[in-house]
């Protein structure tokens, strides 16, 4: 199998191990990028890729079995674009796949046109992780019943959310935001498990914690724990670039299902929790604490209850890094017939966090119905 990438980011650089692992005949042909900084990750894997500063010169020159696009979120549009206009079968984007509404009708438009759905892969990791599997077994064995509604929570530590107000995610124009960014896992998560569309979005939030007012009079040692990459800064007090620090989100579900959602990027003692209630019973899970339970609503009985569900380690993604090169080199060998999620799930998730932004940056609730519309017109070619 040989494999071609666009953008070896800090993203594709730690999880090509991972597709060798699962695929040790997969041969990592060639890179295109403007920087050599990570060529020795593929070197170490016993690789020698033809380096390129053009993409569509590297698309030119050779014939790949997978593409695997890793750029900043920015560019995934034009690198997307680029990729299913060529005669690449199979297509793995890393997650945001776009970053606006305009930029999602588009690339559905693009789709529709080149096969994409078929195409197309996103590393949306956290659908491969043995929490999210537990959680989705105890929902298909009659635990949990119909949703009601879901509480849950991506936390992370200042040394963390002193990394994004560094590093170029710092801007929403190159990265989509916060919650398009970061919670695009945790939001694509319970859209999976609800089973319907989000309908209508509120949202609040700001920054508080990262700002000239806030400098601490010592430099804090988490500084020193995640350094900023490409377009980086060294200052998280400086106020600079626009992503929150704290946001909360409600969210109606077509179904009538409800979400709250609330992320932060000044939590000391993390946790990436949720509490699904549905009319059958509750499931309640910690990807970093490493814990689920179910309890059911008649009898408080508990079926499950494990504090071993999976690593509990943020490296990784708990254990779902290596899942998810094992299930997609599976499923491009035609051992899998199907992957836990589409790129329809994934630029659904998506458009939520996009509307989650709106919400918060209008005050006002989010209408998703026109949206909708829209991209179904655009998949099936009519827009």
């Amino acid at each position: 199998m040989k494999i071609g990438i666009i953008g070896l980011g800090a993203r594709i650089a730690s999880i090509a191990k991972d597709f060798l692992a699962a695929e040790p005949e997969a041969e990592f042909v060639a890179v295109a990028d403007t920087s050599r900084d990570r060529m020795e990750v593929l070197s170490d894997l016993g690789a020698a890729p033809a380096f390129y500063e053009d993409p569509a010169e590297m698309l030119a020159a050779h014939d790949f079995d997978l593409l695997m696009i890793g750029s900043p979120n920015y560019l995934h549009l034009d690198h997307l674009r680029l990729a299913l206009q060529s005669p690449v079968p199979h297509i793995f984007t890393e997650k945001p796949v776009v970053i606006s509404i305009e930029q999602t009708m588009e690339l559905a438009r693009l789709m529709a046109r080149h096969d994409g759905e078929r195409r197309m892969t996103v590393g949306l990791v956290l659908r491969y992780s043995p929490l999210y599997r537990a959680l989705r077994k105890a929902q298909a064995d009659g635990q949990i019943g119909e949703i009601m509604s879901i509480e849950a929570s991506e936390h992370i530590g200042p040394y963390h959310g002193s990394f994004f107000v560094r590093d170029w995610r710092r801007d929403s124009a190159l990265s989509g935001g916060f919650m398009l960014e970061k919670c695009c896992h945790d939001i694509d998560l319970y859209q999976g498990v609800v089973g319907a569309r989000p309908m209508r979005v509120a949202s609040f939030g700001g920054r508080k914690k990262f700002l000239p007012e806030r400098r601490p009079a010592k430099r804090p040692g988490y500084l020193s724990i995640m350094a900023p990459r490409w377009n980086g800064i060294d200052d998280a007090f400086s106020g600079a670039g626009d992503i929150v620090d704290f946001q909360t989100a409600l969210v109606e579900y077509a179904n009538g299902a409800t979400m709250a959602f609330h992320t932060n990027l000044n939590v000391p003692d993390e946790y990436r929790r949720f509490c699904v209630i549905g009319t059958d019973g509750m499931a309640e899970g910690d990807f970093i604490r490493n814990t689920f339970r179910v309890t059911l609503s008649d009898d408080s009985s508990r079926p499950v209850d494990t504090d071993a569900i999976g690593t509990g380690a943020n490296k990784g993604h708990y254990g779902a890094d290596a899942q998810m090169a094992a299930d997609v080199m599976a499923h491009l060998r035609g051992d899998l017939p199907n992957l836990p999620l589409s790129v329809r799930d994934a630029l659904e998730a998506g458009v939520t966090a996009m509307a989650m932004d709106q919400a918060r940056e209008t005050r006002q609730v989010v209408d998703l119905g026109p949206v909708w519309e829209e991209f179904d017109a655009c998949l099936e070619g009519r827009g």
